[in-house]
């Protein structure tokens, strides 16, 4: 897999700002990966990364690297149908370890996080594909320290991993019958009491909640009523198969619509680990993660709580977060795409606020992860403590029109490999001669490159997405449609 480093220059609102990534992340060390994305193993759940003997083959390498003393592992899950026996796999890897697991059953992906810290856990795994469909999985791994893997601990546990698979290449790993963990109600309620509390001023607050079907599910309505507001929950009833399925962080317009309709103050919706939160606001506009760093920032820089008066986002953020930043005294800094770089940044720059236009938003002095239902709650409490609706906190940004087109590829090849990819780049930023943003990158997580044009006319912006997007499905393209973002 290849993760592509950036090459950005400063934004101005009348200079250019293009932003082409290409090449290989020697800093990461991500080029030399092949399981790892930016956001743990994922694909196809049964298939290769993702079947039965390279899932215990995950956990016996894990369990391998963990540091010596007790070992101990907390496992959690979405809702997907694969999740269950994934867990069950993997678990089976860790105990041929020698690796003590608990679990805490089906809980959002920042709970992992925080329990494995909190309890003093080795490692926590968790099996989710986060906003990805059904049929898909992953695996997700945090420290003993409630940190995502830096990528060379990562590198070294796939190097173990193939050796596994070569070893038993013959033989296909059954779990046994009756293997399963049950997961522990007492975790998810430490969780819950971290988290959940009364706002004052939310009684005055209508909110409507998209849980996605997903993780967010049985744990979002004992968090929100807690609150005081007046909550009503939408796609809160998972069957395996319907999580992210034209609703939560993937579909903020649908919760938009129920804002509008049930005539609430502001929506909120998560994505299927609720890693990520969008909101929308009491006219029926979606509100992103920008937005939301915005909002924030302002409170925070207000109360004297911003360090450095800095705020890390990445290099998908539109040109005018950072213009309404500066017009507030606030220096924007960008990372790569991915939760991890952003906090790698803000480690490095000592920012306690960060995140990403997707809404994975990173409050650093509360946790060690982005936390879609952490973000909710802040939010609502910005909200519930003035007097200002969502709308009106969340002005003065003027957004550049911008898309994000994305092409399913066969392979993820470096782009200074393809010439006629990387001449439809130079000669986008040639036409905006100054006015406007490109950005060309691989997802980490699916087999995708996305291409984000920002420009001061949106015909501009579809004009030389639709370009590129062209030249990179020529080159290494599918030929099957993968939509925009």
């Amino acid at each position: 897999m290849i993760t592509l480093i950036a090459r950005t220059m400063r934004i101005r609102p009348s200079f250019c700002a293009v932003c082409v990534l290409y090449g290989k992340n020697k800093r990461h060390g991500a080029d030399l990966r092949k399981l790892f994305g930016t956001d743990g193993i994922r694909g196809v759940a049964g298939q290769y990364p993702l079947d039965k003997n390279t899932v215990y083959a995950v956990g016996r390498a894990l369990g391998d690297h963990l540091p010596a003393g007790p070992r101990r592992v907390l496992i959690g899950q979405d809702t997907r149908e694969s999740s269950a026996w994934m867990a069950d796999t993997l678990i089976a890897g860790l105990r041929d370890s020698g690796v003590e697991t608990a679990s805490a059953g089906v809980v959002p992906t920042p709970a992992i996080a925080y329990l494995t810290h909190t309890h003093k856990f080795s490692a926590g795994v968790v099996i989710s594909a986060s906003h990805n469909p059904w049929q898909d999985n992953g695996i997700k791994v945090f420290g003993g320290d409630g940190y995502k893997l830096p990528d060379e601990i990562e590198l070294e546990i796939e190097t173990e991993i193939f050796l596994l698979l070569q070893e038993n290449a013959s033989q296909e790993h059954v779990v046994p019958a009756g293997s399963s963990l049950p997961g522990d109600a007492g975790l998810r309620q430490d969780y819950l009491k971290w988290l959940a509390r009364a706002i004052p001023g939310a009684e005055r607050l209508k909110i409507v909640i998209d849980c996605a079907n997903g993780a967010a599910s049985p744990v979002a309505p004992d968090i929100f009523t807690r609150t005081g507001a007046r909550v009503e929950f939408t796609h809160c009833t998972p069957n395996g198969r319907n999580i992210n399925e034209q609703c939560g962080a993937l579909h903020p317009e649908i919760v938009a619509q129920e804002v509008v309709a049930r005539k609430a103050d502001l929506g909120i919706c998560f994505d299927g680990d609720a890693d990520r939160a969008l909101f929308a606001d009491s006219n029926g506009r979606v509100v992103n993660g920008d937005a939301i760093m915005l909002l924030l920032a302002r409170e925070l820089k207000g109360r004297g709580e911003l360090a450095n008066a800095t705020v890390v986002a990445t290099t998908m953020s539109n040109m005018g977060l950072e213009i309404a930043f500066r017009e507030s005294q606030i220096k924007m800094l960008r990372a790569p795409v991915g939760d991890k770089y952003v906090l790698d940044e803000m480690k490095k720059t000592g920012a306690v606020l960060g995140g990403e236009q997707s809404g994975h938003i990173i409050l650093a002095r509360e946790a060690t992860t982005g936390d879609g239902l952490l973000t909710a709650m802040r939010v609502l409490a910005v909200v519930a403590a003035g007097s200002r609706p969502l709308a009106q906190l969340v002005s003065g940004m003027k957004v550049f029109p911008q898309t994000i087109k994305n092409v399913r590829v066969q392979e993820k090849r470096p782009l200074e490999q393809l010439p006629a990819v990387m001449a439809e780049i130079r000669r986008a930023e040639q036409q905006l001669n100054g006015n406007g943003r490109v950005n060309v990158r691989y997802s980490g997580t699916e087999s995708l490159a996305r291409v984000m044009v920002e420009a001061e006319t949106q015909q501009t912006v579809d004009e030389l997405a639709n370009r590129i997007a062209a030249a990179l499905d020529s080159a290494i393209g599918t030929g099957s449609p993968a939509g925009h973002t």
